[in-house]
């Protein structure tokens, strides 16, 4: 075997040895670039939420919980149930639905139960109230607020959240099947918008990850969500 020969026979070799290696990278590059589209789509769908949408008169207003600090609604809580105040005093819906259980954090009282006492102390009647004390997803809000819906023939409602929240909630509602239900979201001056919209894709990718689930039979509607 001349030279020559050698040479390219030892080239084949090392080409060979390191395909495994450049086949790794493609599969990590398309991997990364999925990820980077992904990422993108859900953002779009978070910030594409038509905030200043007119409302519907509606017969209730879901809103959704958020953490409570020292049994007091924290501010980005606060500024959820402002703005449901401020649609239950322009007639846009009649009663609402406080929907949050029991926080981690040594709470003791329910998310509904801190939501309820902010909102009395506002003024508002609490006859107009109705509490769920159990949730402690987006999922469990809807799911469990549209079952009070239901034991007290309130047929049109208002899902009440923030903006970055407001395109997973319409879709969770969809999938349990609310029916002619709108979303009504504020803007919030007290969150960190970087924070909350990072949380808010990887919140998002694990939703449509148990749509997907949900709709194979793989995983129960009963099943934590």
């Amino acid at each position: 075997m001349n030279t020559a020969t050698r040479r390219r026979s030892s080239s084949r070799k090392r080409t060979k040895k390191s395909r495994p290696w450049l086949f790794l990278f493609r599969v990590a590059a398309w991997i990364i670039c999925i990820g980077v589209f992904w990422c993108g789509y859900l953002l779009w769908l978070i910030n594409g939420f038509p905030v200043n949408k007119p409302l519907a008169k509606a017969d209730a207003g879901i809103v959704l919980g958020a953490a409570l600090w020292n049994d007091v609604p924290s501010p980005a809580l606060k500024e959820r149930l402002d703005f449901a105040l401020q649609l239950h005093e322009a007639g846009k819906v009649d009663k609402l639905i406080l929907s949050g259980g029991l926080d981690a954090n040594g709470a003791k009282k329910t998310e509904a139960e801190g939501m309820r006492d902010y909102l009395i102390a506002k003024g508002i009647s609490a006859d107009k109230l109705l509490l769920e004390n159990k949730a402690t997803s987006t999922y469990e809000n809807l799911a469990l607020s549209k079952r009070i819906a239901e034991e007290n023939n309130l047929g049109k409602l208002v899902v009440i959240t923030h903006d970055y929240h407001a395109a997973r909630a319409k879709e969770i509602a969809k999938k349990l099947e609310f029916k002619g239900f709108q979303v009504a979201a504020t803007k919030s001056k007290v969150l960190n918008p970087l924070y909350n919209e990072s949380r808010e894709v990887l919140a998002f990718t694990k939703w449509k990850m148990d749509s997907l689930l949900l709709t194979l039979g793989i995983r129960s509607s009963e099943s934590p969500l």
